[in-house]
């Protein structure tokens, strides 16, 4: 089964012999390698470049794993590569795998890292460089400075459903509902019925993610890392902080003395999470004020199969699935997403007048547009209706606003130009955001 994924293979061709080192990031098992093997390779292929001039280390296989060394690696992409006037591809898998080592010339001084070998081999101006990795805060932040301005993050998710509709086709409802069961993980795709599926997702986070957080993160409190990741795929769509989550974790299970759990750990294993991009924090947005707040905050899962096998598939509230799912597309599409909120004043039971909170699910902002986006499982009666559009009347601008709805398939706008849309036209059509 062939799957297309277009959007990241037009922005590699885009950031082609630009001077960058172009850095392929997201969660492990997304389509990262597949990207640039075959889809990419295959691309320059077709442009006539030399099977040879495109040069491939896997640094998650043994039979690589000597590249793990960046100075081996350098050496020996530069034998290859230097004096020749011919231009070449370098591929490189599982970048954070790289090991530091000490410098031979200055053993006291910095150790060499893949950063160092990285920047050496970019100076060589026949060689475009590739990269996948799997963790953010190696190939996100500390990228910025390291290579100081000299790569390009394409940020990569598993399958949005245009996508996943794309490769399997049939009666839309069913692909959606299957999408939003067993999620978009490519594999998943090839496992051949229901309980393959269920066992390779629940594999996936004991023997791939939870395995590699616990080795290179050196977690101590693996319960507690387990607990926090539970209570995140259980509260998707709610708001939380981790005073609240460490709180729930020592009532729960009568923690005291030693084994309390800290919020200061639970932040840190939060912030794990996020940086083998499993799970994103969405923040809360002051739309009149435009100020953020520190917490609480609410948090999504990268894909929806992940955390659905997490639970055991026991927690299959759609209202929170559609939430999530609209998040994760809206990411894909490239916006950068808040929730946000907006303020009314209203008569309390005493009739005194307050001021009172209202939530917009999703301010999605792209290219200085911004839209605003609620989720809705259904609107049974006009009362429903205008406590969804309300906040929408509290921004005081003219940003486009979408009610995306489970019980419509046809979409229509209201009285005040909102666009009530069903959530499969919604994730079909790239137009709409």
């Amino acid at each position: 089964m062939e799957i297309k994924r277009d959007q990241y293979l037009k922005k590699l061709i885009s950031y082609m012999w630009d001077g960058q080192v172009k850095v392929i990031t997201g969660i492990r098992r997304c389509g990262k390698s597949y990207l640039l093997r075959p889809i990419f390779e295959n691309y320059l292929l077709g442009q006539g470049v030399a099977a040879d001039n495109i040069l491939s280390y896997q640094l998650d296989l043994a039979k690589d794993i000597r590249y793990r060394n960046p100075l081996e690696l350098a050496a020996a992409v530069r034998e290859l590569v230097a004096g020749r006037t011919d231009r070449f591809y370098l591929f490189i898998d599982e970048i954070q795998m790289s090991d530091t080592v000490p410098n031979p010339y200055d053993p006291r001084g910095k150790e060499i890292t893949f950063y160092d070998a990285l920047n050496d081999l970019n100076s060589l101006p026949n060689l475009d460089i590739y990269v996948t990795g799997s963790n953010s805060r190696m190939l996100s932040s500390d990228i910025l400075t390291e290579f100081r301005g000299r790569s390009d993050e394409i940020r990569v998710h598993p399958l949005s459903f245009r996508e996943y509709y794309a490769a399997v086709g049939g009666d839309k409802q069913d692909a959606f509902d299957s999408y939003a069961f067993y999620g978009g993980i490519p594999l998943i795709l090839s496992r051949p019925d229901d309980a393959a599926k269920t066992s390779f997702l629940k594999s996936l986070f004991s023997e791939v993610y939870l395995k590699d957080i616990v080795e290179r993160k050196k977690v101590r409190r693996e319960d507690v890392l387990a607990a926090t990741l539970d209570l995140l795929c259980s509260s998707v769509g709610s708001l939380t902080n981790p005073n609240n989550i460490a709180n729930s974790l020592n009532s729960r299970q009568r923690l005291a003395g030693e084994n309390t759990v800290a919020a200061n750990t639970v932040k840190a294993y939060i912030d794990h999470l996020s940086d083998a991009y499993l799970f994103e924090e969405c923040r809360r947005y002051d739309v009149k004020g435009k100020d953020y707040f520190d917490y609480p905050n609410k948090y999504y899962c990268d894909d929806l199969g992940l955390r659905n096998a997490r639970t055991g598939f026991r927690q299959q509230e759609m209202t929170h699935i559609m939430e999530n799912i609209i998040y994760n597309d809206l990411r894909i599409r490239g916006c950068e997403v808040d929730i946000g909120v907006v303020y009314s004043c209203e008569k309390n039971k005493k009739g005194q007048t307050v001021q009172v909170a209202r939530e917009i699910d999703f301010i999605a902002a792209r290219g200085g547009k911004r839209t605003y986006v609620q989720s809705a499982y259904a609107l049974e009666n006009e009362a429903k209706a205008a406590a969804e559009t309300k906040p929408f009347s509290l921004t005081g601008d003219f940003f486009p606003k979408i009610i995306v709805r489970h019980d419509v398939r046809k979409r229509w706008y209201d009285d005040s130009g909102v666009l009530n849309i069903g959530i499969i036209d919604f994730l079909l059509d790239e137009a709409v955001v």
